[in-house]
């Protein structure tokens, strides 16, 4: 059973704008902490923005003030609004619910996948 499908993702110049959804089953969304991750090429995953059950977001500090994550309790959907993309944006994006973590907060979010296999990404390329 697929439990994560990450989508809209897309080929854009700089400065452009794309959406991300998760969609899952299995989990209900509101329960969890939730988040985007995302795997640049040759390196491993890193956390990028978060979103705690009472609602409170938090980004890394090179996506703040042009990413925003969002959930819809109703849909049981995730999504990531991504404006004024660079080149250093691109990458495959994954979609994670968090087991136990100190806190809601991106760093933590690749070693608390609760998830055991991650889902297959979108990837968001992004030229100059």
């Amino acid at each position: 059973q697929v439990e994560l499908v990450e989508s809209g993702g897309g080929s854009v110049q700089s400065g452009g704008s794309l959406t991300l959804s998760c969609a899952g089953s299995g989990y209900t969304f509101s329960q969890y902490c939730m988040g985007w991750l995302r795997q640049a090429p040759g390196k491993e995953r890193e956390g990028i923005a978060s979103i705690a059950v009472n609602g409170n977001t938090k980004y890394i500090d090179s996506v703040q003030g042009r990413f925003s994550i969002s959930r819809d309790s109703a849909k049981n959907t995730l999504a990531l609004q991504m404006n004024n993309l660079k080149p250093e944006d691109t990458g495959i994006y994954y979609c994670s619910v968090a087991q136990t973590v100190p806190r809601c907060e991106p760093q933590f979010l690749p070693t608390s996948h609760l998830v055991g296999d991650w889902g297959q990404g979108t990837q968001v390329t992004v030229s100059s």
